[in-house]
């Protein structure tokens, strides 16, 4: 009886955990890693700086899947088949411990995504998956006696012709429409690929010439998309950047894609503390320190240089002295804290996410197995599916679940 043949089309996070799960679940099944490029889990080296965010300490499932904008229902009952504990677990039974930072992502130990990769690699050659580099999928067709042919670009312009009977496309985020045409030509529909998790282009020039400087709590809201998020705030040499922009992006991905990244951003400074006590504290100060300068002395917790600069843009000047100040500044000043407003220009890609919303509609797939609901035989994991995650280590989750429940269900006899 000739063993099953599995094929997956993609080296990625995705691919190569469906490939092992699969391979281990049935070790007599011929599974092949397809990769077009010459080297496999590049996004899993480049990932969180070098260090891969594996997952994210949070072992309530409905939690977890509300980190995801596209995406959420479609995950529930997945993560209640292989969660945030199980990863875990995965690595740790290979050798690999993860630690857990302060704000809950999760990293291996060693501090190296590298770890990450040379786990997966071992784990699979380990169970005979075949790895082949260099591999560009040109075509997939249905084959005449069932499963599916797969056609490589060849080099010379000699192609290579593979069959399997059990097939997996995981080959990442659409990041243009014709990455999905694999699943496209399978009789499967796209969602339109649109950027997320993206940084904010703000043109201001005294909000760059603060690069570098942080918030621990600040509210940014874009009325025209009815956009709000809290948390951490970076300045950054080109706009604004940090995990409440990444939230922000994800959520409004489709919205402010509409709007082509150009629109008015709200910025509150400090959302810890109502109008009405910034304004009691200000006509405070100038009644207890009259005689020391407004732009010396700030308002906790928000840096000097900052404060400095929200005091310049309310219009008062570095001589002012908290004596001095005119209600109608007091006014401008309170304004400047709670609702600074900037003109968005445009956007930069998160250079360690790279996440895209869009792909394999999720109406199209059986997420109990990962299964194409039009084309039987045909798998999905990871990215490619309409399916993104907020940054801190759900897209990878993601990967790994949905590779988990793939590989499971690639090697169920049928």
């Amino acid at each position: 009886m000739n063993p099953r043949r599995v094929i997956v089309v993609g080296g990625g996070a995705a691919g190569f955990f469906a490939a092992i799960t699969c391979a281990e679940a049935l070790p007599h099944t011929e599974v092949t890693v397809l990769e077009k490029t010459g080297r496999f889990l590049d996004k899993v080296r480049i990932s969180g700086g070098g260090r891969c965010n594996v997952t994210h300490d949070c072992d309530d499932q409905r939690k977890f899947a509300a980190r995801y904008p596209r995406g959420e229902k479609a995950l529930l009952s997945p993560l209640s088949k292989f969660e945030m504990r199980d990863t875990v677990e995965w690595f740790a039974a290979r050798g690999v411990k993860l630690k857990t930072e302060r704000d809950g992502r999760m990293f291996p130990v060693t501090d190296s995504s590298q770890t990450i990769v040379d786990c997966l690699l071992q784990a699979a050659r380990a169970a005979g998956v075949k790895l082949r580099l260099n591999s560009s999928v040109e075509r997939v067709t249905r084959g005449t006696a069932g499963g599916f042919e797969v056609t490589l670009a060849g080099v010379g312009g000699v192609q290579e012709t593979m069959t399997c009977d059990r097939l997996l496309l995981a080959t990442g985020g659409c990041r243009a429409v014709a990455a999905g045409q694999l699943a496209v030509s399978l009789g499967h529909a796209l969602e339109a690929p649109v950027p997320s998790l993206f940084t904010f282009h703000i043109e201001s020039p005294w909000l760059r010439g603060l690069a570098g400087v942080s918030v621990e709590e600040a509210e940014v809201s874009v009325s025209d998309a009815r956009l709000r998020e809290r948390g951490p705030l970076l300045i950054t040499h080109w706009g604004l950047s940090g995990p409440v922009i990444l939230r922000l992006s994800a959520w409004g991905a489709r919205a402010l894609h509409e709007l082509n990244y150009q629109f008015p951003l709200c910025v509150n400074w400090l959302p810890l503390v109502s109008a009405e006590k910034i304004s009691d504290e200000l006509i405070l100060r100038r009644q207890t320190t009259p005689a020391k300068l407004i732009i010396n002395t700030p308002l906790p917790p928000l840096p000097a240089r900052l404060w400095e600069q929200l005091v310049l843009a309310a219009g008062i000047s570095r001589e002012t002295r908290w004596a001095a100040l005119s209600r109608t500044q007091q006014h401008q000043l309170a304004q400047q804290l709670t609702r600074t407003e900037f003109a968005v220009t445009g956007k930069s890609l998160n250079k360690d996410e790279f996440v895209t919303c869009g792909g394999v509609r999720l109406s199209e797939v059986d997420f109990k197995t990962m299964e194409s609901r039009v084309c039987p035989g045909l798998h999905f994991a990871g990215e490619l599916l309409d399916i993104d995650g907020l940054t801190g280590g759900f897209n990878f989750q993601a990967a790994w679940t949905t590779g988990w429940l793939a590989g499971k269900a690639m090697a169920a006899q049928s």
